[in-house]
């Protein structure tokens, strides 16, 4: 995966209802998988508008994990998608918050999207179409043609590239980019580790 090109409805999705039956595809195929978004969150207010509108109408379901926030990062959300799930953090750390959220997610599919806009979310039905092409795990790559950033410093750059040599020689993997935090996989992976994030609960307002 890249961050590359993609195109996104910005209108006012219709998300279905969490009580609403999935609806099977045609050709016998299985039911349509339900798309979960997690997007850990500290003084994203101003960034939230750049994201949140760009989140494809097939996601069914976004969680905003708010790090105890000190601007108005959770009213901004609310205001931009007034049926985000909003789970407030106790601990601390981008991992914590990103558990919380999985732990929280009601979809087949889990999606991680940062809330400072360095991602694309028009390219959320990439990684769900890797996912179900039958791979366990999609990751994005800054690094694969189309791919790119801003902001990346030479020596983050450098730092990335040593741990994507010494992952890939010690597991055999094909990696480009392991300090990317935009990546999907399916709800069942994380339900079936020992990954769980105490205390956490969800509010809306």
């Amino acid at each position: 995966m890249s961050t590359g090109a993609g195109e996104a409805s910005t209108r006012p999705r219709g998300r279905r209802s969490r009580r609403e039956p999935r609806i099977p595809l045609r050709s016998g195929r299985p039911p349509t998988p339900r798309i979960s978004v997690v997007i850990p969150a500290l003084n994203e207010a101003a960034n939230l508008a750049h994201v949140l509108p760009r989140i494809p109408d097939a996601v069914d379901e976004v969680i905003l994990v708010d790090g105890r926030s000190t601007d108005d990062t959770v009213a901004v959300a609310l205001a931009l998608v007034p049926d985000i799930n909003i789970v407030d953090q106790i601990e601390r750390g981008k991992g914590n918050a990103l558990a919380r959220g999985f732990e929280r997610s009601l979809g087949d599919i889990i999606v991680m999207l940062d809330a400072d806009g360095s991602a694309r979310p028009e390219e959320i039905p990439a990684f769900v179409d890797a996912l179900l092409g039958g791979a366990d795990f999609a990751k994005g790559s800054r690094f694969l043609k189309g791919g790119g950033s801003a902001d990346i410093t030479m020596l983050r750059r450098a730092g990335n590239a040593v741990l994507v040599r010494i992952v890939n020689q010690m597991f055999g993997t094909r990696h480009s980019d392991l300090c990317y935090g935009y990546n999907a996989f399916g709800a069942i992976a994380f339900r079936l580790s020992s990954l769980t994030a105490t205390d956490s609960r969800s509010r809306r307002l």
